[in-house]
């Protein structure tokens, strides 16, 4: 994939729950792109669409009409796919929830590892890799807990860990900062940003956190199912140690 191909490109999205006097529109045409190496912030109150729209592009729940493209490949048209779904978001796309999903009875290393391993890595360089994420998220002490002996911030970064691990072309962030106490969630909306210029990758995350607004490059705005971009941001520099 060539710099020149947006990480992502939405044409005129729309999701429609219900018909006739049930209707409901939650997404309402979202047009954008996201360039290879961009981060961006999506904004909105509660019920806007902001969900609605992630996992339409993260492949979990199809839109109705509309097209999206992932690295300049078609992976929706309208509620079709275009490709094998559960393959390509494995292999392209991170998702970072509002809360983390782990699998209850594998230990923290083992909820990134398996994510690894199902894309071919082998054991050693699955555990490796989950290690050299956890050493930077500040969780390397906590690799060989299961999930409820963690707190919930420790959780979120096993999430974050688990969405990079691959090193996706997309990565998409539903509030992951929600659980973290406001210098984690700096240091995570700044891995972020470190991931998508390092490799290139297209970040995109809701957030209410305008504390961190700084960190990316634009910034999104849906209210009633409607996007728009809202006023530029300016990027703030980041020393944090390189992303592994």
């Amino acid at each position: 994939m060539t710099r020149s191909v947006p990480a992502i490109e939405v044409q005129d999205l729309r999701k429609v729950y219900g018909s006739g006097n049930t209707e409901v529109v939650a997404l309402d045409g979202a047009t954008f792109a996201l360039a290879q190496g961009e981060i961006a912030a999506l904004l909105g109150p509660s019920g806007a669409g902001k969900s609605t729209l992630l996992t339409a592009i993260g492949l979990i729940n199809p839109p109705t009409s509309g097209r999206v493209f992932i690295g300049g490949r078609l992976v929706f048209e309208g509620s079709r796919a275009a490709v094998n779904v559960r393959t390509f978001r494995r292999q392209f796309i991170g998702y970072v929830f509002q809360k983390a999903n782990l699998i209850p009875f594998l230990t923290a290393r083992e909820n990134v590892q398996l994510c690894l391993e199902i894309n071919g890595a082998s054991p050693r360089k699955a555990r490796q890799r989950a290690m050299e994420l956890f050493e930077y998220l500040g969780i390397a002490e906590r690799a060989s807990n299961l999930p409820h002996m963690l707190s919930g911030g420790q959780q979120q970064r096993v999430a974050v860990a688990r969405a990079l691990a691959n090193r996706p072309q997309l990565i998409l962030a539903d509030e992951p900062t929600a659980a973290l106490d406001s210098f984690r969630g700096r240091q995570v909306m700044e891995l972020f940003r470190q991931v998508a210029r390092e490799q290139g990758a297209g970040v995109l995350v809701v957030t209410h956190d305008h504390r961190s607004l700084d960190v990316f490059d634009r910034s999104f705005e849906m209210i009633d199912g409607k996007l728009a971009e809202a006023t530029p941001t300016a990027a703030a520099p980041t020393e944090a140690p390189a992303f592994p």
